[in-house]
């Protein structure tokens, strides 16, 4: 924390945009924390506050608005690629998709503010096919709304952050310590938790042929279900005849609309 805040208040501007832009793309950066340095550098005159909300703003902007149409013309591959980190990417991204379904457009005005959200919502608005200029309103509003509080916050409790640093200073080392010997344990409890999901995710495969094959014996016995997250409303699209179609952001709740006696074919890009 202490090399974050030092490093905001001799470089400024550059910094804030580096950071807020490196968790903009899902990196794990610090940007609240840079956000509030910066609001304790503009309170002792070494930034400009409004100057560094502006940089922190074009920051998420340019972030956002890559992951808004990399989602467009990804897909869900994308947000797999971003739910890496986590034990589950099929459920970090149905989890992340119900919050945005349920909440509606709205969801980027907060999203900023909720980890894991604030990463997925601009892929996942490029992959619902929001308009852009709409997506660019709210992230706007969004952007200001987190980037105003931080350096507010900052702002108004400058010698508050000033006192954490010294004290971060004296334990420096102790904290540098107890920090790696932290990360270590989260990596020795991820790779358990990773081979015991492994050991039971088994989801069960059928090959194109043969499931054509049983189509044309009897198709009246099974079901076969569309959720691709893009592609499917192209022109000129290809979809398997007789396939139904389920919306990727609603399976928790169509899911229950399947038959029971019926085999179920899920295909998706």
């Amino acid at each position: 924390m202490n090399d974050v805040l030092s490093i905001v208040w001799h470089h400024g501007y550059l910094l804030v945009f580096l950071v807020v832009l490196a968790e903009a793309i899902g990196l794990p950066a610090p940007a609240a924390l840079a956000l509030v340095a910066a609001g304790a550098a503009s309170a002792a005159h070494i930034l400009n506050a409004p100057v560094a909300i502006g940089f922190a703003m074009l920051a998420m902007m340019v972030g956002d608005t890559l992951l808004f149409f990399l989602g467009r013309y990804m897909g869900w591959a994308l947000l797999s690629v971003l739910c890496r980190v986590s034990l589950n990417p099929e459920t970090c991204i149905l989890r992340s998709a119900e919050t945005f379904y349920k909440r509606g457009k709205l969801t980027l005005l907060f999203a900023k503010f909720i980890p894991g959200v604030n990463t997925m919502a601009p892929p996942l608005a490029g992959s619902m096919k929001m308009r852009l200029g709409q997506f660019l309103r709210l992230d706007f509003a969004g952007a200001f709304l987190y980037a105003a509080t931080y350096i507010i916050i900052g702002f108004l409790f400058r010698d508050f952050v000033v006192k954490i640093t010294r004290g971060i200073q004296g334990v420096g080392r102790v904290l540098t310590e107890v920090t790696i010997f932290a990360i270590v344990v989260f990596i020795i409890y991820r790779m358990v938790q990773y081979r015991r999901y492994k050991a039971t995710d088994i989801v069960p495969r059928i090959a194109v042929q043969e499931l054509a094959k049983r189509m044309l014996v009897s198709s009246q016995d099974l079901m076969i279900v569309d959720v691709r997250s893009h592609g499917y409303y192209d022109s000129g699209s290809a979809r398997i005849a007789g396939s139904i179609r389920f919306e990727p952001n609603q399976l928790n709740e169509e899911i229950n609309l399947l038959p029971k006696d019926k085999d179920i074919f899920v295909y998706c890009t």
